[in-house]
């Protein structure tokens, strides 16, 4: 009795044909059906016995007297350093955006935005344009905006606050 093949990848039974011999490739999906082809990525620094010592990316130095790739040489293991300080952030990133009324998404790297505070626009410091359709201003100071920060990029952001919102609304809808 033959040995029945199934594709590791998409999990069809391959028949083989006996004329042909056994199929190396995979007749519906065509990956190989050898084995998985797997990466291993190690968390710690330990080489294998078979890899050559590595010359350094850059040998020149810059005006600073630091070697030109010396950042080069700290990151040859694949993996993307990041600071700790931000490892530990983001879960209070996360519980800040839990707790928002409104979490705004950047319009940079579309992460969600934290609530840094609220400024109040005075009547000295801001010039309404009157609109002919309205016959009036669309926002009369003082009003209030909600600023925003973006924890990945740190792009920042301001919307209305919810009563000058409305203020806004009435301002349009109004039918004079």
């Amino acid at each position: 009795m033959e040995e029945q093949v199934v594709c590791p990848w998409c999990l069809t039974e391959i028949v083989w044909d006996e004329e042909i011999g056994p199929e190396k490739n995979c007749p519906h999906c065509e990956n190989e059906l050898d084995g998985y082809r797997t990466l291993q990525f190690g968390v710690d620094n330990d080489r294998d016995e078979d890899e050559e010592e590595e010359e350094p990316e850059w040998e020149q130095e810059d005006g600073s007297g630091q070697q030109a790739g010396s950042d080069w040489d700290e990151a040859d293991d694949g993996f993307r350093r990041t600071h700790r300080d931000w490892i530990g952030a983001q879960g209070k990133v996360q519980q800040i955006i839990n707790e928002q009324e409104e979490a705004p998404e950047c319009s940079s790297c579309r992460e969600y935005m934290l609530e840094a505070g609220k400024q109040t626009i005075a009547a000295g410091s801001f010039e309404p344009t009157l609109h002919p359709a309205l016959g009036q201003p669309l926002l009369q100071p003082p009003f209030e905006l909600k600023l925003y920060v973006c924890p990945s990029c740190f792009h920042t952001a301001t919307q209305l606050s919810g009563n000058d919102r409305e203020e806004m609304l009435k301002a349009l809808a109004s039918e004079d």
